[in-house]
């Protein structure tokens, strides 16, 4: 029988039951019957940031009675799954909690740009830019809702002073002293709020010339708004405190009851206090990375507990809640890394040995290597701890879990992997640019974040000045690096296609005046990343297949077990959340404009 053939018995069967370690802990009884006798009180939805669909039916294949395998086999898998494009983090979770894609929520990426901004005003917390004059044209600036956008924005690097800075763990500074995570597991008392944030590095309203809050920028309404304003409690957990741009527009960051953000991107401090001996932050040693989901992970406990994320405050169990992990992206990028953190007998820690991080080539199949491995383990492991304390405070028959991912990985196969600096190429054709009569001391890039696809902003709109960028980009090689960092020359700077002002507008679906969208716009030959050599093994961001072919399951009260191998999207997780409570998919602005549906089967 095929595996399909399989599950199609299992759904016509009716009667399942996940049994991990001897708990019965989704139930179903039957087809329609179950929807209607047992309602969705909860939805706990997970991101496994980088986790591929291939990656899910590896792990299933090796491990078929683990907690994903189970969750699977009796619920909705789908095959087909695509992110958003771009599929970076920002723009990946806005498409889950909005249903929106760039087009209609405005979000292309944490580090962008808009025409239709001033710059930030960058003078401390005052919400007033500096250059600003109100309702004057805008003059374009950097749109940069990512950390540290803090209270704290350079603390003492703790390990050793004199070489960098890291923002706090806990943003804000409310939690550690002068950012001195001596302590980490106290950043579960974290509170953040929009104190979180020095408004002063986002961008300026050109009507108002006051600084835009990072949920007033999104163009589309949000789950948590239209859940929130039904009465129900809401909770959300993710790597940044910025990420409470989730709140939606008009929320005044108050449409997620419980939001916990603490900073993935500052320094890395073991349970007993000492920093890592790496010296760096929680997204560059998988080992720290695991520790700081496992914060999340607590978080998540609590609140199906009932308590606030904290465990200290008994507020009910949130409608809506989950987190996004990062071990499995973390061992996807880094190439040698320490898998786990061992307790020694006097209390200290140790980072284990470096192994290889990403993928390998095994009896020619590509599969995850050691580091990754672990990182899938570890996430099961966490996913057998939520399950069964759902089952233990009877919250089974009235929760739906949803498991999918923000982003993927590009490349999975290591023998594709070229690291370019992009750098010199921004330059070199500004430079070029230039040196053409009439441009002498004028910059025509003037913002791009390029990871494994190219994306440029430009001071010159014209025809003639997008057409000079995409030409020079597409008759210039570059010399990249393989994995091993030997030499490797790439044709047309490493892209493949490229789309340029009013062709990137029609390719994302928008006016040519919308202003947000990158002027310029590249997808990479796969394998390509903008980055040193030998930094990273992989990078999201991108369109390849492996940057958003990624997995979705669904699976707890109601839910038939089938699969659906259709092609659906992450923004659909937003209004198959909202009709799972029993609320109007419509009432979220992105499936009105972009006509988002529910998720078949779901």
């Amino acid at each position: 029988m095929s595996f399909l053939s399989r599950r199609r018995v299992c759904a016509l069967a009716g009667a399942s039951a996940i049994a991990i370690g001897g708990l019965a802990v989704v139930s179903t009884t039957s087809g329609a019957a179950a929807a209607a006798t047992a309602p969705t009180k909860h939805v706990l939805l997970i991101s496994i940031d980088g986790m591929h669909q291939s990656d899910l039916q590896w792990w299933v294949s090796k491990h078929p009675t683990s907690t994903i395998a189970q969750l699977m086999h009796h619920g909705v898998e789908y095959t087909n799954v695509k992110t958003s494009n771009p599929s970076d983090s920002d723009p990946g979770g806005t498409a889950l909690m909005t249903g929106g894609n760039p087009k209609s929520t405005g979000v292309y990426y944490d580090v962008e740009y808009s025409h239709k901004t001033d710059e930030p005003a960058l003078i401390g917390a005052s919400p007033t830019g500096a250059t600003c004059t109100p309702g004057k044209p805008a003059t374009g600036g950097d749109v940069i809702y990512d950390s540290p956008d803090d209270k704290l924005p350079a603390v003492p690097d703790i390990l050793t002073h004199a070489t960098g800075a890291f923002p706090s763990f806990d943003e804000n500074g409310t939690i550690f002293a002068n950012g001195q995570d001596h302590h980490p597991a106290q950043i579960m008392n974290l509170r953040n709020n929009a104190s979180s944030f020095n408004f002063g590095t986002f961008p300026v309203d050109p009507a108002t010339c006051k600084a835009i809050s990072p949920w007033d920028y999104l163009g589309d309404n949000s789950i948590f708004q239209v859940i929130h304003a039904a009465g129900m409690r809401t909770a959300w957990s993710d790597k940044h405190a910025i990420y409470m741009s989730f709140n939606g527009p008009g929320s005044h960051g108050k449409s997620i009851d419980d939001f916990f953000g603490p900073e993935i991107d500052s320094q890395a401090i073991e349970p007993n206090g000492v920093p890592y001996p790496q010296d760096d932050d929680w997204a560059h040693i998988d080992a720290a990375a695991k520790q700081y989901d496992g914060y999340k992970v607590q978080a998540v406990l609590n609140q199906i507990n009932g308590f606030d994320h904290s465990g200290r405050f008994h507020v009910g169990t949130p409608a809506i809640f989950g987190m996004n992990f990062q071990a499995v992206s973390v061992a996807q990028k880094i190439p040698l890394d320490s898998a786990n953190l061992i307790k020694n007998a006097n209390g200290t820690y140790t980072p284990s040995a470096p192994r290889k991080g990403g993928y390998e080539l095994v009896n020619g199949q590509i599969v995850p290597g050691p580091v990754l491995s672990q990182a899938l383990a570890f996430v099961n492991g966490q996913l057998t701890r939520m399950v069964a304390q759902i089952h233990h405070d009877g919250l089974a028959g009235s929760t739906t879990i949803i498991i999918t991912a923000k982003h993927g990985q590009s490349p999975t196969d290591p023998r594709k992997i070229v690291t370019i600096k992009d750098g010199p190429i921004v330059d070199a054709i500004n430079a070029a640019w230039a040196a053409l009569p009439g441009n002498t001391g004028k910059t025509l890039i003037v913002a791009g974040t390029n990871d494994d696809l190219w994306q440029s902003y430009l001071s010159n709109r014209s025809v003639s000045a997008c057409a000079f960028v995409k030409n020079y980009l597409w008759t210039h090689s570059v010399v990249g690096a393989d994995a091993a960092k030997n030499p490797v020359t790439v044709q047309h700077s490493g892209l493949a296609k490229i789309w340029s002002c009013s062709a990137a507008a029609a390719f994302f679906g928008v006016p040519v005046a919308n202003g947000h969208y990158p002027d310029v716009f590249g997808e990479v030959q796969e394998g390509v990343i903008y980055a040193k050599p030998g930094k990273k093994l992989a990078e999201h961001g991108g369109m390849n297949a492996q940057d958003r072919h990624v997995l979705m399951i669904v699976s707890g009260a109601g839910v038939v077990p089938s699969v659906q191998t259709a092609p659906v999207e992450t923004t659909q997780v937003a209004p198959t959340i909202l009709r799972l409570l029993g609320l109007n998919p419509s009432a979220l602005r992105a499936v009105r404009v972009e006509g988002t549906r529910v998720l078949p089967g779901a």
